[in-house]
C-alpha cells in the first residue's frame, strides 16, 4: 500500500477561504508570488521574528520605475558589475524582476524557511523558461548578518521589519562599506522607517517621493486587498519610496530630490 505523504498547510493568507487572489503577474509568468500574510504568521523562531511586517509582492511597475530612477543616479557601476541583494525577498518577485537585468548577480536573503522554498521553485521556473539574464539564489537568513560581496552593491527592500532591525540593519552595514564609499545603494519601497535611514550617519538621500502603480497594477492590489476579510491592509494607487546611497564619514544626510 502506498504511504500518503502529508500536503503541507499554507501559511495564512494563502488559501483562497482567506481571501487569497493571485496577481496578474502570477497568472502571466507561472509563477507563485502572490498573497498578503501578516507579519503574526511568519514565525520562524528567530529573535528578530516580532518586528516582521507581513509579506506582499511589490508592485511590478513601481519596482521597474524605481530601479530606472537608481540606473539614471550614476551608481558606482554599471549594472552588469553590480549585484542586487533584495533584504526580506519573500517569495522572490523582486528578485525575478532584477533578473531580467543583466546584473553580476541577484541574491536573496529571507528568514522564513516556507517562504524560501517557495521562491526557489519560483527562480527555477524563471531560469527554465529564459527569463534570467543574471545568476540568482537565495538563502534563508538573517538580513543583518547578511555578507555583502565585493563590488558596487544595491540592496532592495519593501517594508520588511520595523525599526529595531532597520537600525541593526544600517549599523552592519556602515561597518561592512566603511572602506567603500559610494558602493551601496538602497532602494526601500513602502519606506515606513524612513526616520530612522535620516539618523544613520554616511547615508545621502538620492529620491524620496510617492511612485505610483501602473493602472493594472492599482487596480490588481486593490482587488487583492479589498478581498482580504480582516481588511487589515489598505490600497493606494503609489507607494512612497526613498533611494540612497552610502558615502560613509563624507556624506551628508537630506541631499538630492523630493518629489
Amino acid at each position: 500500500m502506498e504511504e500518503r505523504v502529508p500536503r503541507r498547510r499554507l501559511l495564512p493568507g494563502l488559501a483562497v477561504g482567506e481571501g487569497f487572489l493571485r496577481h496578474p503577474f502570477d497568472v502571466e509568468n507561472g509563477v507563485q508570488t502572490s498573497g498578503l500574510i501578516a507579519g503574526r504568521h511568519l514565525s520562524s523562531g528567530h529573535r528578530h521574528d516580532r518586528h516582521v511586517t507581513a509579506y506582499y509582492g511589490v508592485a511590478p511597475s513601481v519596482f521597474q520605475a524605481l530601479v530606472r530612477r537608481w540606473r539614471r543616479s550614476r551608481p558606482a557601476g554599471p549594472v552588469e558589475q553590480t549585484t542586487f541583494v533584495d533584504l526580506g525577498a519573500g517569495m522572490g518577485r523582486a528578485m525575478l524582476l532584477a533578473a531580467e537585468m543583466p546584473f553580476r548577480e541577484v541574491v536573496g536573503v529571507e528568514l522564513h524557511p516556507t517562504l524560501v522554498r517557495t521562491a526557489r521553485k519560483n527562480l527555477a521556473v524563471w531560469r527554465k523558461a529564459g527569463r534570467a539574464q543574471s545568476p540568482m539564489s537565495i538563502v534563508c537568513g538573517d538580513a543583518v548578518e547578511f555578507t555583502f560581496p565585493p563590488g558596487p552593491c544595491v540592496a532592495f527592500l519593501f517594508n520588511p521589519f520595523g525599526a529595531p532591525v532597520m537600525r541593526r540593519l544600517l549599523a552592519a552595514m556602515a561597518r561592512s562599506f566603511t572602506k567603500r564609499p559610494g558602493e551601496l545603494d538602497l532602494i526601500y519601497v513602502n519606506n515606513e522607517q524612513v526616520g530612522v535611514m535620516e539618523q544613520q550617519p554616511g547615508f545621502v538621500r538620492l529620491f524620496l517621493g510617492p511612485v505610483k502603480r501602473s493602472r493594472p497594477d492599482a487596480l490588481a492590489d486593490q482587488k487583492i486587498l479589498t478581498n482580504q476579510p480582516d481588511g487589515e491592509y489598505a490600497s493606494a494607487p503609489h507607494e512612497d519610496c526613498s533611494i540612497w546611497r552610502w558615502r560613509g564619514k563624507a556624506g551628508r544626510q537630506g541631499i538630492g530630490n523630493r518629489e
